[in-house]
């Protein structure tokens, strides 16, 4: 058995059965071995961005890792920006990085480079396979250790994987055990709750689905507690049955005040809040500068649900949550603006959606809009980097093929993967599509002013406005699709966006529809 072969058959083995692939020269033989192990999907993607967003979202909704093919140092460098964000989230990738056969690395061939460092920089796990003897043991362990919710990176060099003697199947590694609370911790949470104080509760990690958010409900209708889920959640829970829980503001004056006089924060699956950048003359940590922080498990990787149950036990025993109630936004009419284009999604979002959530400044009046919409699922970019929306949507179809996507994704972020339109079509995945055509970076417009930078414009701004515009020419995202095989329809207005969601529910495979909206910003 080649080592390309016994890689697979132990990825497999270990439960990866998917593999998002842009595959090149040195991973021929990893690519001619698939036909000898029909149990792995290969799923082509035409950037390496995509396969790795695929991969972060196929993680976030199967609850196991993905495999990515990747071409060398450089097609790993393509795909980092997308396992940042799989870092941030704690999302579990196995990356295949292919690499120039041993003998030949010291020839410095042009695809030359050291992927280590690269890989590390995005990876909690990194390890280059020696010997086609090692490479099945090493394909279980780089499993074993993305089921901890990191990325782990096995480069395979050329010769290693055509070489037909010595390969074997590894039997699949235990995954280490999570931590769970410490007795101390949670005793320290309870006071803390208990002490009549104002208090917040910040979930975020697991304790973003629907026990984790039961169980802080219980909570904050026993103490009077605040409870407040991340900016940007890896996977949350929402909808008719589920607690509504108010996300912290992604802008920091607003985030300030809805953290502002809270003397304990107690923190479950989630981070002390900071702002995503610094701003002259305002704070960084968003947290009251007297507020006690209160955190209950270790990082992202503990049992944050299991905390939150023990601590409700502990603190309001025999309470239920208090779920939402299924209610919908009335469907609006005339011309779309970002507020009657969300009520258009809640009004319209299908019962077990998967949403995936990219629509940035567009997307202000969606959590509102569908917070008493079907149950469904709710994934953002935890990382911030942008080009993830359709990638992500691609690996949440595949791995929930009985579920609808919706990803309603802002214009320009799209454009970073747009390709991700091409893989919809081939493997006639069931998602939706809503770009938010505003022909700008409106996000840039606000941070121009939230910097202090607006007033250092000087001549009218036209060449700093030259930047935020994405006009000149306009981008048909229409044109863009349908080049790529997915059927689209430009909607300026409400009722058309209506007509155009109802015809892609009732039709199988991708669509998209290019919702043209005002800019938030002006």
């Amino acid at each position: 058995m080649n080592g390309a072969r016994a890689l697979i058959r132990s990825l497999v083995a270990s439960g990866v059965e998917v593999c998002f692939a842009n595959p090149g020269t040195s991973e021929m033989h990893f690519v001619a071995a698939l036909d000898a192990v029909p149990q792995m999907r290969a799923v082509l993607t035409l950037f390496e961005g995509v396969a790795t967003g695929a991969a972060d979202g196929y993680a976030r909704m199967a609850g196991r890792p993905a495999a990515t093919l990747l071409h060398l140092g450089p097609g790993l460098g393509n795909g980092l920006a997308n396992l940042h964000n799989a870092r941030k989230a704690g999302a579990p990738i196995v990356n295949i990085v292919g690499d120039h056969a041993i003998e030949h690395m010291k020839f410095d061939a042009p695809l030359q480079s050291d992927i280590g460092p690269v890989a590390g920089s995005v990876s909690g796990w990194v390890r280059h396979s020696a010997s086609t003897a090692d490479v099945g043991s090493d394909a279980a362990a780089a499993v074993a250790a993305a089921r901890e919710g990191q990325v782990a990176t096995l480069v395979l060099p050329a010769d290693v994987s055509w070489a037909q003697d010595g390969g074997s199947v590894a039997e699949p590694l235990p995954t280490a055990p999570l931590q769970p609370a410490d007795p101390d911790a949670l005793r320290s949470a309870a006071r803390a709750l208990r002490s009549g104080e104002p208090c917040v509760l910040l979930v975020g990690g697991d304790a973003t689905r629907a026990d984790g958010l039961a169980a802080a409900d219980r909570i904050a209708a026993a103490t009077g507690a605040r409870v407040l889920a991340e900016t940007f959640p890896t996977r949350m829970e929402r909808g008719a049955g589920v607690v509504p829980v108010e996300r912290v503001a992604y802008p920091v004056d607003v985030a300030l005040r809805q953290l502002a006089g809270a003397r304990h924060l107690v923190l479950a699956g989630a981070r002390s809040p900071v702002a995503f950048f610094a701003y002259p003359d305002k704070p960084s940590e968003l947290a009251p500068a007297d507020c006690e922080i209160h955190p209950l498990v270790p990082g992202r990787d503990g049992l944050a649900t299991a905390a939150l149950e023990e601590l409700a036990d502990l603190l309001a025993p025999g309470t239920t949550a208090r779920t939402a109630e299924l209610a919908r936004p009335a469907l609006p009419s005339g011309a779309l603006t970002v507020q009657t284009a969300a009520a258009v999604v809640g009004a319209l979002l299908p019962e077990g959606a998967v949403v995936v959530d990219e629509a940035v400044t567009s997307g202000t009046g969606l959590p509102a809009a569908t917070a008493t919409a079907p149950r469904h699922d709710w994934l953002t970019a935890v990382g911030g980097s942008i080009g993830w929306g359709l990638p992500a949507a691609t690996g949440a179809a595949v791995a929930c093929p009985d579920r609808p996507v919706w990803c309603l994704q802002a214009d320009g972020s799209a454009m970073y993967t747009i390709s991700a339109l091409w893989t919809h079509a081939r493997e006639a995945l069931d998602i939706t599509t809503v770009v938010y055509n505003n022909s700008a970076y409106a996000i840039l417009r606000m941070e121009l002013q939230h910097v202090g930078a607006a007033g250092l414009v000087e001549n009218g701004g036209e060449r700093a406005r030259a930047l935020f515009d994405l006009g000149r020419p306009d981008l048909d995202f229409v044109a863009l699709a349908r080049g790529m095989g997915v059927p689209a329809v430009r909607v300026h207005t409400a009722e058309e966006m209506i007509e155009a969601l109802r015809r892609a529910s009732a039709e199988p495979g991708p669509h998209l529809v290019e919702a043209m909206v005002p800019p938030l910003v002006p």
